[in-house]
């Protein structure tokens, strides 16, 4: 198999996985994907990102903790939020939310199945681990940039050795109760979290996948 042919199929296999195996991974195995992920480029080579990771039984005081938080807090990320999904980005959107909702059996107009799968974000999924992307806030937009190809290159990393992930902005929404619980300072900004273990393969939410806009929104030729 070409290298070409190979990243092919690690692009067409991974997808965001939204229902995890509990069991934990080898922290050496989780070590070599952030290894590999750390070999894409990165402005004048800053490699801004910093990724924490909890291990099994911190992952679950996470979820207690979050959810105690989120009981009394509201939205603050350290980085804005989308004003708005317009055009083809709100179609985009619309379509992969209504995918998730027929996998997982929730009907246009039921709230509270809506509510109850929007909430598994903050449960990670069942994930036994859970990353927290930060950047270094004094480098800008383009440490951001940076960091999306990090988290890209980790995903890919984590995919080739079959590893399920989900990158994922909700929780990066209460950034303030990060900070607190993993002690990051001001001087990091919480890009976002990602959910990291093996897929559950029986999980009604893994069953769907997103397709991707024709070439012709995305590549313009000039000249």
């Amino acid at each position: 198999m070409s290298d070409a042919d190979a990243l092919s199929r690690i692009l067409d296999s991974r997808y965001s996985c939204r229902g995890f195996n509990p069991d934990p991974l080898p922290e050496d195995l989780i070590e070599e994907i952030v290894a590999e992920a750390q070999k894409v480029p990165s402005w004048c080579n800053a490699q801004p990102w910093e990724l924490v990771v909890t291990r099994p039984a911190e992952t679950d005081r996470l979820r207690a903790a979050l959810a105690e938080d989120m009981a009394r807090a509201s939205h603050s990320p350290d980085i804005p939020f989308p004003e708005r999904y317009s055009g083809p980005y709100k179609e985009r959107r619309s379509v992969c939310g209504w995918q998730l909702y027929g996998a997982v059996g929730v009907e246009k107009g039921d709230r509270d199945g809506s509510t109850r799968q929007m909430m598994e974000n903050f449960r990670f999924f069942g994930a036994p681990h859970v990353a927290i992307l930060t950047s270094a806030a004094e480098l800008g937009p383009y440490a951001l940039v940076d960091c999306g190809g990090f988290l890209t290159g980790f995903t890919l990393a984590a995919a080739a050795r079959g590893v399920a992930t989900i990158p994922q902005a909700a929780l990066a929404s209460y950034a303030p109760f990060l900070h607190r619980f993993f002690d990051l300072p001001e001087t990091r900004q919480v890009v976002c979290a990602v959910s990291i273990g093996r897929e559950d393969s029986d999980h009604p939410a893994n069953g769907f996948r997103t397709t991707r806009a024709p070439l012709t929104e995305a590549l313009r030729w000039q000249g």
